[in-house]
This record gives structure tokens, C-alpha cells and sequence, in this order.
């Protein structure tokens, strides 16, 4: 299926907020990737108003929607100082019919699509989420929103730091910067990811290698360089996000990986908020040059 034509959904404005001299937009519109309504978020800075900018795609976590990253990180100001058009879409299709984890976890279904493109019913009907991000949005922001989709980067908070690493590596062409908070390094070798690759790619796990960081690391897949914070006093560190396996994985093919670690920081927006700025700064100097 192509998503390449500029008529095949339309946007709806949900709203639209001045911010910093430029304006926050929810939008919502009717995916065909994953046969739902979703909605997202978009930034445009005031500079976009004489000519196209580039783009900073961000991936929340898991339980989070458009919102979280929108209203808590704090984004914005840079983004509107540096002329990033900023781009946070929900994290799984939702609605009437989706299915969710049966005992109501929080760590598969709803809220935790993973960003992959599920091949096992009844996930494979909706659960689309990696040719969503990847080829369905920003063939449909192109040419209604003012974007320069020749420059795109990418970045992601843990589920999504999953995302915005293995989709960098897997499209090295499409996006030319990627960072990430606290990411899930390897799905394949903690709790979280392996019930959800199981459950939406089946038991192979030859399979899940695609949307592993590591994995595909050594297996050849390369990036300029890769911009990682992890904050050591994360719930999460020891047990879900192992952000030394992705150290020992660059550090063996040397893909370029700079891995900074900070005392006394958790897993939440306060932690994004701190370092927000200096990722913004890291994708604009790829993007602009």
C-alpha cells in the first residue's frame, strides 16, 4: 500500500495555541496505516511562517499519548529559537475494536504500541505503528504543514527511545539525527519488550532483531552518531533499560554513541525537561548544517 498521496486523509485542527511566537497544534485525521483516528502534535516555530523547517519527531513512552511530551518537556521556547518544527505522536492507535492487553497491563496494547508493525492477529489489524511514524505522517504533513521533510530527526523516552533508535538505524537516509531518554536499548533481553514482541511478532525471536537497537547494531545497521541520557536513579535502569548493552554493542561494530549518565535522575518529564535543550541543540546542528 502507498502512503505517498497527499489526499488520502484529511487533518483536523483539534487546537491551536500561540507559544513562544509560533503555535502548538493537535491534530487529529483518519490513519490507514492503522485503519484508526489518531491524533499528534506539532510545533511550528515562527520561522516557519517565511519558509519550510526542519523536523524533530518525538516518541513518548509507554501509557503516554500526543500530550505528555507536548505539555511537560518544555520543549517549545528552544524549538522556536532554534526553527524546529517539533512532531509528538501518540504511542498506539486506539478506539472501538483495538485490542488491549487482556488483563489490562500496562505494557502492551493500548498506550504501548512499541512502534513496530505487528504481523499476529489480533494485533496485525491496527497495531502499525512503525509504518505509521516512518511513512504515513510524514507523507501527510508534507506540503500541508511547513516542513522541510529532506531534514528530519528523530529522538524518543524509553518505549520511544526504543523507536526513535531502531528506526534511525533501519532508515539512516530518512532521518539524519537521533537521540534518546532513558531507552529501551534491547527489547529482546528485558521484561517489557519481550512480552510485547512476542505478542505482536510471534516466537521467533529471529523476527524481533528488527526492532532491537542492539540487534541491529550487530547486525550492520549504522547512524552517524547517537546521542543517549540515562538517568541513574531510574526505576527502570537495571531490569528494562540496560544501557550498557547498547555501550558494548557501538562500542564493538564503533558506531558512534555518546552515552552520558546522571546522578540522582529518574524516569520522568523532570529528567526531559533538564536535558531537552541540549538534545533540541544536537538535532538542529545535524539538521541545519
Amino acid at each position: 500500500m502507498s502512503w505517498i498521496s497527499p489526499h488520502a486523509t484529511s487533518l483536523e485542527v483539534v487546537s491551536a495555541v500561540r507559544c513562544f511566537g509560533g503555535t502548538q497544534y493537535i491534530y487529529r485525521h483518519q490513519s490507514l496505516a492503522t485503519g484508526t483516528a489518531m491524533r499528534f502534535a506539532a510545533f511550528v516555530p515562527p520561522q516557519a511562517e517565511h519558509e519550510a523547517a526542519p523536523v524533530v519527531w518525538f516518541l513518548s513512552g509507554l501509557t503516554c499519548t500526543e500530550e505528555n511530551f507536548t505539555v511537560k518537556a518544555g520543549a517549545q521556547r528552544v524549538a522556536a529559537e532554534l526553527g524546529l518544527v517539533l512532531i509528538a505522536p501518540d504511542t498506539s492507535p486506539r478506539g472501538e475494536g483495538v485490542p488491549d492487553d487482556p488483563e489490562g497491563a500496562y505494557d502492551c496494547g493500548l498506550g504501548a504500541g512499541f512502534y513496530v508493525d505487528a504481523t499476529e492477529a489480533p494485533w496485525n489489524t491496527h497495531y502499525q505503528m512503525s509504518t505509521y511514524i516512518v511513512e504515513e505522517l510524514p507523507a501527510l504533513i508534507a506540503g500541508r504543514l511547513p516542513v522541510d521533510v529532506s531534514r528530519q530527526g528523530i529522538a524518543g523516552h524509553s518505549m520511544g527511545g526504543h523507536g526513535a533508535l531502531t528506526m534511525a538505524l533501519k532508515n539512516p537516509d530518512r532521518y539524519q539525527s537521533v537521540s534518546a531518554f532513558a531507552p529501551i536499548v534491547s527489547p529482546m533481553n528485558c521484561p517489557w519488550g519481550e512480552k510485547a514482541l512476542r505478542n505482536y511478532l510471534g516466537q521467533d525471536r529471529a523476527r524481533w532483531r528488527a526492532y532491537d537497537a542492539c540487534a541491529l547494531i550487530e547486525d550492520g545497521a549504522r547512524v552517524p552518531d547517537i546521542l543517549v541520557d540515562q538517568g541513574l536513579a531510574d526505576n527502570f535502569l537495571d531490569v528494562q533499560l540496560k544501557p550498557h548493552l547498547l555501550e558494548q554493542a557501538c562500542a564493538s561494530a564503533q558506531q558512534k554513541l555518546t552515552l552520558r549518565r546522571h546522578d540522582g535522575y529518574d524516569h520522568s518529564y523532570f529528567f526531559i525537561a533538564t536535558f531537552i535543550e541540549d538534545h533540541l541543540r544536537w538535532h538542529a546542528a545535524r539538521l541545519m548544517g
